[in-house]
C-alpha cells in the first residue's frame, strides 16, 4: 500500500502542476483584466492598481511569483531576498483582486464549510435514496415495483438539479411553508438544497446498485450460501451486498466533484455563501487568484476522493489488489 500511495503522491504532483499552469495562463489569455471594468479609475490609478499586484510583468514572470517561493521584482529574476516568501508552493494563494479586505485563504475558510456541510447532506440524500430504490429494484426485477423504480431514476437523470430545486421551493415553501426559502445555519436550511442537489445522483446511484446487484446475486457463491439454508436477509448483507456496492463505490469520487462544483446553482438559488458562488463570481469578475484557488482546491479534492475510493475497493473486495510499481 505505501508504494501505492508514493505513486498516487508523484501523479498529484504531477496533475497539480499541469492544472495550475493551465489554469494560470488559460485566464491570462482572456481579454480585459480585474480592474479594467473599475468606473472612474483614470490610466494613472489603473497602472498603480496594475503595480501594486504586478499584473503589469511579464506573464511568465507572473507565473514564477504566482509559484514561489522566489521573490520577484523589477530589479530581476530573484529580486528583493529579504521579502517574505510566498506562492502556491507555500501555501499562500495570494490576495483576491476583487473582495480585497480578504486572501484567497481567508474566501476559502470561510466558504468551504459551508460547501462541504452541503456536499455531505446531498450525499447522504443520494446513497439514501439510490441505495434503497436500487435494491428494491434488484430483489424484486421485471416487476411493477422495478419499473417504478427505474422510471423514478430515468426522471431524477433526466431533471436538472435547479429544476428539482424550483418544484421543492413552490411545494415545500408556498403551498406547505416548511422550509425557508433561503439562507443557512439551521438543519431546515440544509434539506431543501441538499435533496435538490443530491437527487439526481441518487438516480445515477439507484441504476448503478441494481446493475450490480443483479450481477452479484447471479455468482455461484452466492447460490452456494443460499443452498446452505442461509437466512436471505443474511446473504444479501454479509455476501451480496459489499461486491453490488463497488459499481456506487467507483462513482463517489466523480460524484463527490460533481456535487462540489454542480453546487453552485443550488448556492444561487437558496442564498448559500459557498466555495460554488465564489467561484463563479471570480471567473466572471477576473478575479485571477481566487479562480485558480478555488480550482486547485477542487483539484485537491477530487484526487483526494479518487485515491480513497481506489483504497476502499480493497476492504470491500478483497480480490483486488492494489498496484505497488
Amino acid at each position: 500500500m505505501l508504494g501505492f500511495l508514493l505513486r498516487r503522491l508523484g501523479w498529484f504532483v504531477i496533475t497539480s502542476w499541469v492544472v495550475i499552469t493551465v489554469s494560470f495562463f488559460l485566464m491570462r489569455k482572456v481579454p480585459g483584466g480585474p480592474f479594467s471594468g473599475e468606473r472612474n479609475l483614470t490610466p494613472e490609478i489603473e497602472a498603480n492598481i496594475n503595480a501594486k499586484y504586478h499584473l503589469d510583468w511579464p506573464t511568465w514572470k507572473q507565473y514564477l511569483h504566482y509559484l514561489g517561493p522566489l521573490n520577484l521584482d523589477e530589479r530581476g529574476l530573484f529580486g528583493d531576498r529579504s521579502k517574505p516568501f510566498g506562492g502556491v508552493l507555500t501555501g499562500d494563494l495570494g490576495p483576491s483582486y476583487k473582495m480585497r479586505d480578504f486572501t484567497v485563504n481567508d474566501v476559502i475558510a470561510q466558504s468551504l464549510p459551508i460547501s462541504v456541510m452541503l456536499g455531505l447532506v446531498a450525499l447522504m440524500w443520494a446513497l439514501a435514496l439510490g441505495i434503497s430504490a436500487g435494491l428494491v429494484s434488484a430483489l424484486r426485477p421485471r416487476t411493477g415495483l422495478d419499473l417504478t423504480m427505474r422510471l423514478a431514476a430515468t426522471a431524477g437523470i433526466a431533471l436538472p438539479n435547479f429544476v428539482i430545486a424550483a418544484f421543492l421551493i413552490i411545494l415545500f415553501v408556498f403551498l406547505i411553508p416548511l422550509f425557508p426559502v433561503a439562507g443557512w445555519g439551521t438543519l431546515k436550511h440544509m434539506l431543501l438544497p441538499g435533496f435538490a442537489l443530491g437527487a439526481p445522483r441518487a438516480a445515477y446511484i439507484a441504476r448503478l446498485t441494481r446493475t450490480g446487484m443483479l450481477e452479484v446475486l447471479s455468482q455461484d457463491y452466492i447460490r452456494t450460501a443460499v443452498a446452505k439454508g442461509l437466512p436471505n436477509r443474511l446473504v444479501l448483507m454479509r455476501h451480496a451486498l459489499k461486491g453490488g456496492l463497488l459499481p456506487v463505490v467507483s462513482y463517489l469520487g466523480p460524484m463527490t466533484a460533481w456535487i462540489l462544483t454542480g453546487s453552485l446553482v443550488i448556492e444561487k438559488i437558496f442564498r448559500i455563501p459557498g466555495t460554488g458562488s465564489h467561484f463563479v463570481n471570480a471567473a466572471l469578475n477576473r478575479d485571477y487568484t481566487l479562480a485558480m484557488g478555488v480550482t486547485i482546491l477542487f483539484t485537491v479534492l477530487v484526487y483526494g476522493m479518487n485515491t480513497l475510493v481506489d483504497l476502499a475497493y480493497t476492504f470491500l473486495d478483497p480480490r483486488i489488489k492494489l498496484e505497488e510499481s
